[in-house]
């Protein structure tokens, strides 16, 4: 039987999802956790490899079991053995090829920004000490949803087979504290896409990169040409979606 396990961590403590061999990662308490359970290695694939320091709200992994599973049960007792900063939202059935990766249809990510000073939201909020041009920074992540080539917004070294990403959405959005949200849906990411994407509108916002500096920089596909790399602590992974058809009873769970 395969299962989907919705995962919501804080990765100020982890050095991201993906088992390391000198670091603690989320896949690593997870996998652990499932052992003590089932008495066996059980390995968990996850719909995206977050990076050290990055959060999520709803992340996602596939397991498979030798039986069928009380959900209810698995849930309660991860959340039993799992560090308190780690927390399993849902278990649901899904079908035999269900692919925690493969299967999804989109990801969305959001990242936060303050332009004051505010101890509550600290850990997890980039926090910048000069106002920013909000109005342009969202003229420029327009121009992101009409691009398919996101080479200049990806970890120089990686490895990717294509560049192209296609996105649904990428706006800027004041929150009830002050506080602004970058959200960004796609069905793909490169590495490090998101906090490069974020890094430079920040620079288009700071009136240190043109709208039309910004094409160059796309079409540039050559991430030396874009802006720096946002620190981790304001990046979630938010929300991964799949097709109704991956689930046995034909429809994603709710949120919790």
């Amino acid at each position: 039987m395969r299962y989907f396990l919705f995962i919501s961590y804080d990765g100020t403590s982890y050095h991201g999802w993906q088992r390391q061999p000198n670091a603690v990662s989320v896949q690593e308490k997870l996998e652990d956790a499932l052992k003590l359970i089932f008495g066996r290695d059980v390995s968990a694939t996850a719909a995206g490899r977050t990076d050290t320091g990055v959060h999520a709200r709803r992340q996602c992994a596939h397991i498979d079991t030798l039986e069928e599973l009380d959900t209810q049960w698995l849930r309660f007792k991860l959340n039993c053995l799992l560090p308190p900063d780690v927390a399993v939202r849902a278990v649901v059935p899904v079908c035999p090829d269900a692919h925690a990766r493969f299967s999804a249809i989109s990801r969305t990510y959001h990242y936060y920004l303050s332009l004051q000073k505010e101890p509550f939201t600290r850990p997890y909020t980039c926090r910048l000490y000069q106002d920013l041009d909000f109005e342009l920074m969202n003229q420029g992540a327009a121009l992101l949803l009409r691009t398919r080539d996101f080479g200049s917004f990806c970890k120089t070294g990686s490895d990717n087979k294509t560049n192209i990403c296609h996105l649904t959405e990428a706006r800027w959005t004041r929150m009830d504290n002050g506080t602004w949200r970058f959200r960004i849906t796609a069905d793909r990411y490169l590495r490090n896409m998101v906090r490069a994407v974020v890094g430079t509108l920040v620079s288009v916002g700071r009136h240190r990169l043109t709208l039309d500096g910004l094409e160059e920089v796309i079409r540039a596909s050559d991430r030396r040409a874009s802006g720096e790399s946002m620190p981790a602590c304001g990046l979630f992974l938010e929300e991964v979606v799949y097709p109704d058809s991956v689930y046995i009873d034909g429809r994603q769970p709710e949120k919790l």
